[in-house]
């Protein structure tokens, strides 16, 4: 006598997209709360079930189920969403590693030092700027402040903190127009 796993077996290797189809709707929700355990997006948890459902209608001759369709379909999600992650991890390392090669190999003393003459221009050019427009280019720039924390701090307006950060940035624009391209 035959199971319902085996009918639904013989009927996926058969080629029967109705029983393929009954496979889909019954896993397809909880395959994709399984992926949510390894994947932090949802978007992605369902593009991973889904590329196990296109992987076992193409590979349905060929799947061998031990246990039960319903393990098979989750030991599939888990590895193909761990498989996912690990290649994720391999090329951020080799985005750090060319990045990093390509920083240090690329950085002649030359550029080191057209570097350090612009930062010093850069410096020259901050601190000729008027007394209140530079506090507030300071602030916003080196502090990361944002143009409301800059107006309470000096007991200014919000417009007023952009009209001197406007001024300060035409100014420095014009007074490094030769470094700027």
């Amino acid at each position: 006598m035959k199971t319902e796993q085996d009918r639904i077996l013989e009927g996926l290797k058969a080629g029967d997209e109705k029983i393929f189809d009954e496979i889909f709707r019954l896993y397809y929700p909880v395959l994709t709360i399984h992926c949510l355990r390894f994947v932090p997006d949802q978007d992605l948890a369902e593009e991973i079930v889904q590329d196990v459902f296109v992987k076992l209608w193409l590979r349905r001759n060929d799947i061998v189920v031990t246990a039960s369709l319903k393990a098979y379909l989750y030991r599939a999600v888990q590895n193909h969403a761990l498989n996912y992650l690990n290649q994720l991890k391999i090329q951020e390392r080799y985005k750090q590693f060319v990045g990093f090669q390509t920083y240090n190999g690329a950085e002649s003393p030359l550029e080191k030092l057209q570097e350090k003459d612009l930062e010093e221009r850069i410096k020259e050019a901050v601190l000729s700027l008027p007394e209140k427009r530079r506090e507030v280019f300071e602030l916003s720039r080196h502090e990361g402040m944002k143009n409301k924390e800059i107006a309470e701090k000096l007991n200014i307006s919000v417009k007023t903190v952009e009209n001197q950060m406007t001024k300060a940035l035409e100014f420095l624009r014009n007074k490094l127009k030769d470094y700027v391209f």
